[in-house]
């Protein structure tokens, strides 16, 4: 019983705060419709979203405890410190482009504003380094707790959630920025550098 608890406040913690991530990166958006407010409502939206993430990790960890009852193996078939280095070997990198992307984007990681300029830095590489940085962390917590169904869940779960969270911001970004924006879009990778052309 407790492991279906578990698992129901894991995904439903991890669906608003999906939910709520994708409102608070509209704010041009929700602006044309009640104002310069909007801007401050979603600093909200982005705020609870990230307390959500709280229940959504502790979920995780009370798997370790608490696993549904499934036919999967409870342990990866190797010996933990396997998991646990592919799980820094993960991190590491992650940490370092997501240290990067918020050093880059400033106040506006947290804070969305409206006068706020296209980022630089990391940011004419790729366009989108904190959802780069951020998302694969659910397999760095799936390897730690050296779980099979974790690890699974999490790259069936990581693809669409990092598509749905970069098109709306995408989609913002161009009523925000426009032309400018476009242009950028045209020139920079997703998550992998764009090649420069070549004459």
């Amino acid at each position: 019983m407790i492991a279906w608890i578990n698992f129901f406040v894991m995904l439903a913690s991890g669906l608003v705060c999906t939910w709520l991530y994708v409102k608070s990166v509209g704010p041009a958006a929700l602006e044309k419709k009640i104002g310069e407010i909007a801007y401050k409502k979603c600093v909200r939206y982005r705020m609870i979203s990230s307390i959500l993430m709280i229940p959504f990790l502790i979920s995780w960890g009370v798997y370790y405890f608490y696993p549904l009852p499934l036919p999967l193996p409870r342990f990866f078939p190797w010996k933990w410190w396997i998991s646990i280095t592919v799980g820094m070997c993960i991190a590491i990198p992650c940490l370092y482009i997501l240290g990067k992307a918020v050093r880059d984007a400033g106040e506006e990681t947290t804070r969305p504003k409206k006068e706020h300029k296209l980022y630089s830095g990391i940011y004419k590489k790729i366009r989108h380094p904190q959802l780069l940085g951020e998302l694969p962390f659910a397999w760095v917590v799936a390897f730690l707790l050296n779980s099979p169904f974790l690890a699974l869940l999490s790259f069936v779960c990581i693809v669409p959630l990092f598509y749905i969270m970069a098109w709306a911001e995408e989609k913002d970004l161009i009523i925000r920025y426009g032309e400018e924006y476009l242009e950028y879009k045209k020139n920079t990778g997703c998550i992998i550098p764009k090649r420069s052309k070549s004459r």
